[in-house]
């Protein structure tokens, strides 16, 4: 077991690049990482890597040695998943990545009643719209809002995600109700910055002609909520997901326009790596989470938003 524990320290090592950071990793002093190390080379009676004062590599012996290592360990970790799903008890920490808005509006609250069924477990949830490696930041699952998930992960759909135009009632008392896309060009249109199609919004027509319409306004920003805000202060329209507004929509305090017009429509999806095994603690929230958003999404609940 204390061999065992030497590899472990090892391909820590290899994987955070240094023995300071893998012992940050580990909640160890760098010395005791040092000493785990030099302790397997010893045993091994060959040199694992290349210490110098700016950088740290992997002897000829050592590549080898690693890629078995992390191979090995891997297969430990699943057989105790596949033990932990026996036992059907999830448990230890789950670490997620999901988008700043939907996670704040539709993830943070759904986590009291998950962390209800399972009491052996423990979220930490990071708030993030840049698109983050999720094996090399340590993450089990990520909820990311895309047209095609990454195919080097797997990916199960959770939900549609539907976007509409849409802006206050007392914004439209003053400017007028848009009646078609092309009358988009005479409002102030405030836009989201990753959105790939920030100034030119597309339709579909009810008689199915595809429409690219430029739109242009004073106001850009990068979160969903801030955008929101903008639109109940009457500062333009937008084109936004219905998880953002819906409920808005639904008491009035925004109108959705061009509701006969479809427009754009992604998928929110669950990430996570493959595994042979899936662990318990993510299988438990996957599955969680899609009963929660199961058939027409109740943001989306007695709304017509042109996606039908």
């Amino acid at each position: 077991m204390e061999r065992l524990g030497d590899i472990a320290v090892f391909v820590q090592v290899v994987d955070s690049g240094s023995f300071t950071a893998a012992a940050d990793r580990l909640g160890l002093s760098k010395a005791v990482v040092s000493k785990y190390v030099t302790r397997l080379e010893d045993h091994l009676g060959a040199r694992l890597l290349n210490r110098t004062t700016r950088r740290l590599s992997l002897t000829e012996v050592g590549r080898t040695f690693y890629a078995r290592s992390q191979a090995g360990l891997q297969e430990i970790e699943e057989a105790e998943a596949e033990v932990s799903r026996l036992q059907g008890a999830p448990r230890g920490t789950l670490r997620l990545n999901v988008p700043m808005s939907f996670g704040i509006l539709h993830i943070a609250p759904a986590i009291p009643e998950f962390l209800a069924r399972y009491p052996d477990l423990a979220v930490d949830m990071n708030l993030d719209d840049r698109q983050i490696d999720l094996i090399e930041e340590g993450f089990d699952l990520a909820i990311r809002i895309a047209e095609l998930p990454d195919s080097t992960l797997v990916a199960r759909r959770l939900a549609p995600c539907r976007h509409v135009v849409c802006g206050a009632p007392g914004y439209f008392q003053r400017h007028g109700i848009p009646r078609t896309p092309r009358e988009l060009g005479d409002h102030n249109a405030i836009t989201f910055q990753y959105q790939s199609s920030a100034r030119e919004w597309h339709f579909l027509a009810p008689d199915g002609a595809t429409l690219r319409v430029p739109i242009s306004g004073t106001i850009q920003m990068n979160n969903s909520l801030a955008l929101r805000e903008a639109l109940l202060h009457e500062a333009g329209i937008t084109l936004t997901p219905t998880f953002v507004v819906g409920a808005d929509i639904e008491a009035g305090r925004l109108q959705a326009v061009l509701t006969d017009y479809k427009t754009l429509e992604l998928s929110i999806y669950a990430i996570y790596p493959q595994h042979r095994h899936l662990s318990p603690k993510v299988r438990a929230f996957v599955d969680f989470i899609a009963e929660r958003f199961a058939g027409k999404p109740y943001w989306d609940l007695g709304q017509s938003v042109g996606n039908e």
